[in-house]
């Protein structure tokens, strides 16, 4: 049976072509489909089983994917009682299917309850509908998602007066209890759908629930009177009838290409792709509306540029190759000392267009900025994670956990010293304080400069900072004068500070007086590293060899590692030697799929697999061969930075 599904439905928002795409195994697609990887990550099983013991006695329909008769049929017994609660209640109608988080029914009175792993703060009075009016764009999938699910309820049931909710982890509660986060843990041997087995039997027992209720019934009707617009041209009532018709019939939609959709499109090919044969949805699009030829393809477009703000309107325009483009059209702004958003805008357009593959170097400016570098230099790198439900008692949904580091040092002879890590994956710790005293003893011994790599490491310091304030330890001020002398205050902080030895951000070196256009703008380390690899023969020459034989130490390789290797002339990105962290995925797959979450936009391997170790029940070699991997890739990810310093080094002198 072909029905529109809410995750269906969902995509369909996105770009109603997707929906031709979806599931077909001959089309590439960047984004591994697993609810599974995402609700994992994000904390979501854990949330929807404590959401559930508040409405206890609920009764789970069962049901395996894509039995949704059977699913529909096991609901409408359930709901001939007067009073009932129920867990993913299925409902079937006209070709549509939804299954509801929570359903709580007193007569003909229903609550639709939507569980989502998402924060909230409860004052807030422009949380949903912004000052100037609309729906706040992060808040409307989920919006005419619940919106979705209240249609197909009514449509069964058109008596129901029906109630919509949306159930949040809420920021401005505290867990009265230590280990809440460890209540739920998911069994390899699954009891129900989550996989879920519960440490307590009531609500009481996990002490002041960190969850809330937001009541979105007005909201909701807004939408389903056809008074929000999902995107321009596509309201909720005609967006139903379309993707309905163009799912059951298979059905192309023809819906028109547009920036930032065809920019985020999962359905492209990579080269790997295209040589098992896989087809590209995004140039099927393409060939069909704007009758792009080979030759079109293989001309740049402006769907890569660089955060380019421009670009939606400039594509609405006609504009969509990189060669129509001039200084005036994107703002060209030039300043003496830096690169502008818009000058590496412009670099990367000119030499895409000239098919010139050189780097950009504002050479006098990163010497002036080398030269206030003090020797030894410590490159660090944190992994870390936010979870829905809090570790320790006081603490609050998403509160930063700093579960690992990784530390080089690079002296002034060159050698290049994996100096010390630090990584604390023991379900239901909660390390951030023993991790800030580990790292205090790494970095404590000289007044080297300290370098990061984007603004990570500073907020989650600040963040630390302020749980130490709050906290007993003996030597918290101790740990908070060290935290303040390596790190700045933000913006939104109550305290404020800047560190004699506050850290250098690698990125913003990176970003202010260097481009390489094997890049495409990304200024991602990732991408960084092997386009600097590519690049550099100074890193060539020296990274093909062992690093036993180049005065390279490290806590996780072996001497006879050879990072730098070379497949069909290009170089292979190091990331891609690193072992998987998750069911045989690589870092990009991860990445990738995960890119729609708020907050993992980077870091997604590596906050899966910590929250792997948290909450999966797993034997102790399983628990340690993970955790050997996530010291790889933290290890790599420090390295990657000296490395990226000797290009640095090289083009400098």
């Amino acid at each position: 049976m072909r029905v529109l599904t809410k995750s269906k439905y969902k995509l369909g928002l996105e770009c109603p072509n997707k929906l031709y795409y979806a599931g077909k195994k001959v089309y590439a697609n960047l984004k591994k489909e697993d609810s599974f990887l995402e609700a994992l990550a994000q904390g979501g099983f854990q949330v929807e089983e404590l959401a559930r013991m508040h409405y206890p006695n609920g009764i789970l329909v069962e049901g395996e994917p894509g039995e949704y008769e059977a699913a529909y049929n096991q609901t409408k017994e359930l709901l001939k009682k007067e009073n009932v609660s129920i867990y993913e209640a299925a409902f079937l109608v006209d070709g549509l299917f939804i299954r509801t988080d929570i359903l709580v029914k007193v007569g003909n009175l229903v609550k639709l309850i939507e569980v989502k792993s998402k924060s909230f703060d409860p004052e807030d009075e422009f949380l949903l509908i912004g000052k100037r009016g609309g729906i706040v764009s992060t808040w409307k999938p989920y919006l005419f998602d619940v919106a979705f699910q209240k249609h197909v309820m009514q449509l069964c049931y058109p008596n129901w007066s029906i109630e919509s909710y949306l159930m949040l982890a809420d920021k401005k509660k505290k867990a009265s209890i230590d280990g809440l986060n460890q209540l739920f843990r998911i069994n390899k041997t699954k009891e129900n759908r989550t996989g879920i087995s519960k440490k307590v039997s009531t609500l009481e027992e996990t002490g002041s629930s960190v969850l809330g209720l937001k009541k979105v019934t007005d909201v909701v009707k807004e939408i389903e009177s056809d008074k929000i617009e999902y995107t321009k041209g596509l309201n909720f009532t005609e967006s139903i009838s379309k993707f309905k018709e163009l799912y059951h019939n298979d059905q192309y939609a023809n819906w028109p290409t547009s920036f930032m959709s065809c920019k985020n499109c999962e359905f492209k090919t990579s080269i790997e792709d295209k040589k098992i044969g896989l087809k590209s949805g995004f140039e099927e699009c393409f060939r069909k509306q704007h009758k792009w030829s080979e030759e079109e393809f293989n001309k740049p477009n402006i769907l890569d540029i660089y955060s380019f703000r421009r670009g939606a309107k400039l594509f609405q325009d006609g504009v969509q190759f990189k060669s129509e483009l001039s200084g005036d059209l994107i703002g060209l702004k030039i300043e003496p000392d830096e690169l502008t958003t818009s000058h590496r805008q412009w670099l990367q357009i000119e030499k895409e267009v000239q098919n010139d593959s050189s780097i950009y170097v504002n050479k006098d400016a990163l010497i002036q900025e080398m030269k206030s570098w003090d020797f030894p230099l410590h490159f660090i790198d944190f992994e870390t994670s936010a979870a829905a439900l809090p570790f320790n008692k006081n603490t609050k949904p998403y509160e930063q956990i700093a579960f690992q580091f990784s530390h080089h040092i690079y002296n002034n002879e060159g050698n290049i010293i994996h100096a010390t890590e630090y990584i604390n994956s023991q379900a239901g710790e909660f390390p951030n304080f023993e991790f800030t005293r580990a790292l205090k003893k790494a970095l404590e011994n000289d007044n080297g400069t300290i370098f990061r790599y984007s603004n990570h490491e500073n907020s989650i310091l600040n963040a630390i900072y302020c749980q130490l304030d709050d906290s007993k330890e003996a030597d918290k001020r101790e740990l908070m004068n060290f935290i303040k002398s390596i790190s700045h205050s933000t913006r939104n902080s109550a305290f404020s500070w800047t560190g004699n030895r506050d850290m250098v951000d690698l990125w913003e070196v990176e970003k202010k007086y260097y481009y390489n256009p094997i890049t495409k703008g990304s200024n991602s380390l990732k991408e960084v590293l092997p386009a600097a690899l590519q690049t550099s023969e100074y890193l060539k020459n020296k990274y093909s060899r062992p690093i036993g034989e180049i005065n390279i130490t490290s806590k996780n390789f072996s001497s006879e590692k050879i990072w730098l290797k070379i497949k069909e002339g290009q170089i292979s990105n190091p990331y891609d030697q690193l072992p998987p962290v998750f069911d045989n995925w690589n870092e990009e797959e991860i990445e990738n799929s995960l890119s729609d979450i708020e907050n993992i936009a980077n870091g997604g391997a590596a906050l899966t697999a910590y929250s792997k170790l948290q909450y999966t029940d797993m034997t102790d070699y399983e628990r340690k061969e993970l955790e050997k991997s996530l010291l790889k890739y933290c290890e790599l990810d420090t390295l990657a930075m000296v490395m990226l310093y000797e290009h640095f080094v090289e083009i400098t002198t």
